[in-house]
């Protein structure tokens, strides 16, 4: 039986040899070799795709050096190691590996990744919502009122973690074409206007009196939106989002975050026309790293689902209601255990109770 085999030199009668030596020798002889059968080439493309999917999943820039294992005598196991690259190509696929810019870099957008299909499919039922939803019908005289329940954490002046008060109401009145100014009221505050003309003094030429005139008020935008402005909005989703990452630019941070948090901002504080609506839900769709949230609940106690995005450790959270899919607020908790609190801290939550047309900012609307 197997009688070519080699006997290993210490199994001949070598001085040295020592009984676990001859009897692992004698196997050899008595024991054929283990038939290994060739991989089918789709096996092999498989194996080679795990190989790569668990080097692209591992945080280090360089492979781990290939190691042996100890196992039994004419036996031996290698650590397959392939390099992290930013493209590598196995059995003919391209994989893209993808390479985070630093959080802080200056207008970071996430490429490579798309939100979630479980948001893109809450998004979407928003959007058909909303696009069956009645229209503002305010008079180009009149404002559109939104009414809503907010809290915001504070920290005191000596640091320390963050405490979020108790949510207040908090109303905003927003000219409907845009040509006077709107009002933010809140408990505890003076009432703000919103978009008013400041006044200044200018001086024709040295010694001349002092002559009083007002500042342009800043140009409406998506992050100082008015009503007329609003309506105007793109309903193509590409079209809009695009027009959002141009307006929310910055010079550094997230810019998927802050596209993400100004399409919130529009969702919660304006009243928009039922297609802009939509098409803000389908742009929001289109944001990469947005995912679902299985339950949230709102500053007035509504619980409902939520789609989110995390980012610089905070995660900003939508919440629509589960049967009609309207949107019911907002909240952003951290992500993570900062000096401002622990992993799980709510930062700030709303809930918006009410849109309707006012007839003047102050007043209530009717009924």
């Amino acid at each position: 039986m197997n009688a070519s085999a080699p006997r290993p030199p210490h199994a001949q009668g070598h001085p040295h040899a020592d009984a676990d030596d001859r009897l692992r020798a004698d196997l050899t002889e008595l024991l054929p070799p283990a038939p290994v059968p060739d991989l089918t080439p789709e096996r092999n493309i498989a194996l080679r795709h795990a190989v790569l999917r668990t080097a692209l999943a591992s945080d280090g820039a360089a492979a781990r050096p290939a190691r042996t294992a100890r196992s039994r005598p004419g036996f031996r196991i290698g650590w397959i190691a392939a390099p992290v690259t930013a493209c590598a190509i196995v059995a003919g696929v391209a994989v893209l590996a993808p390479q985070d810019v630093p959080a802080g870099s200056p207008d970071r957008i996430s490429a490579g990744r798309t939100a979630s299909p479980e948001a893109v499919q809450i998004l979407s039922h928003a959007a058909l919502a909303a696009a069956s939803a009645p229209a503002p019908d305010a008079r180009p005289e009149e404002y559109v009122y939104v009414r809503s329940l907010v809290a915001h954490a504070g920290r005191g002046a000596d640091g320390g973690q963050a405490v979020l008060p108790a949510a207040h109401r908090r109303e905003v009145w927003l000219s409907a074409d845009g040509s006077r100014p709107g009002l933010l009221r809140e408990p505890g505050a003076a009432d703000t206007e919103l978009g008013a003309r400041l006044p200044v003094y200018e001086l024709d030429h040295r010694g001349a009196t002092p002559r009083k005139t007002t500042t342009g008020a800043a140009p409406a935008s998506v992050t100082n939106p008015n009503h007329a402005y609003v309506a105007t909005l793109p309903t193509d989703p590409d079209a809009l989002l695009r027009l959002v990452r141009e307006q929310t630019r910055g010079t550094e941070g997230d810019a998927d975050q802050r596209a993400f948090t100004a399409i919130g901002t529009l969702l919660a504080e304006t009243w928009a026309p039922p297609k802009v609506t939509a098409a803000l839900y389908e742009a929001a769709g289109r944001i990469p790293g947005v995912t679902v949230l299985p339950a949230a609940t709102d500053a007035a106690g509504r619980e409902g689902v939520a789609v989110a995005r995390t980012s610089h450790g905070e995660q900003t959270q939508w919440i629509f209601n589960r049967t009609t899919s309207a949107f019911l607020g907002e909240r952003t908790v951290l992500t993570e255990t900062t000096a401002a609190g622990r992993k799980g801290t709510v930062l700030g939550v709303s809930a918006v109770l009410a849109k309707a047309v006012a007839a003047a900012p102050g007043e209530l609307p009717k009924g």
